[in-house]
């Protein structure tokens, strides 16, 4: 259940040929400014500077430690709650549901990572419309990827969800595939929101526009479950 990214590079798994491609621009714009210092060669050398810090930036994939303890769920994005609220959610939990939505700014980091330990068992790519993710219809009109977690008799469903500029969704695993609490398992280029729908038996833990970090923020606690230390 180990992460395939090594550990040594810094950015999102995925990254290595856009990142290559970019440093090999910019070193030959370079070089050719150098070669003809001209101010048309010192703009392109700058603006290919700049897009390679960017990208540096934006695909930044720092380590996270993810708590430890029964029951809890962590954040699957960076990012800011946008949503807490019971819903109803037909698709996998099929009924009430406790929803916790994160919006995912162009600064946020964009990769995305498990919120509970558990098998992959439904995984779905849903084409759809590009609203601005802030707006709480684009969870139902936005193109998404759905994908179901099950351990136990827990069920969760994470919905990455599309925006007016992130056009690209990532999901790596399969159904069958089992995932450690805080584990990658995708991104969205160039922010977004994240949907994630728990069970309804749950303390949220969270408030609305509150920060988060994935991986490592616990969003909700199983109302079943004691925490840790806790005798009475």
């Amino acid at each position: 259940m180990t992460d395939t990214k090594p550990r040594w590079w810094p950015f999102a798994r995925g990254s290595e040929t856009t990142i290559a491609v970019v440093v090999i621009l910019a070193v030959g714009a370079v070089a050719l400014w150098v070669y003809w210092r001209h101010l048309l060669t010192a703009v392109l050398a700058i603006f290919l500077i700049a897009v390679l810090l960017f990208l540096f930036y934006f695909l930044r994939d720092p380590e996270r430690q993810p708590p430890t303890g029964d029951g809890l769920f962590v954040a699957p994005a960076d990012g800011r709650v946008v949503t807490v609220h019971q819903t109803e959610e037909p698709i996998f939990l099929q009924g009430l549901a406790t929803q916790i939505s994160i919006f995912m700014s162009l600064l946020d980091v964009h990769v995305n990572r498990a919120p509970m330990t558990g098998e992959v068992a439904f995984q779905e790519h849903r084409p759809g419309r590009f609203l601005p993710a802030y707006r709480r219809e684009a969870s139902d009109e936005n193109e998404s990827n759905l994908l179901g977690l099950v351990e136990g008799e827990t069920r969760i469903l994470i919905k990455q969800v599309a925006g007016v500029l992130a056009r690209r969704i990532v999901c790596w695993p399969s159904v069958g595939q089992r995932l450690a609490r805080g584990q990658r398992f995708g991104l969205i280029k160039l922010g977004s929101r994240v949907d994630l729908f728990l069970p309804p038996n749950v303390e949220v833990l969270v408030a609305l526009d509150e920060k988060v970090r994935a991986g490592e923020t616990i969003l909700a606690r199983a109302l079943s479950t004691q925490p840790e230390g806790d005798t009475s």
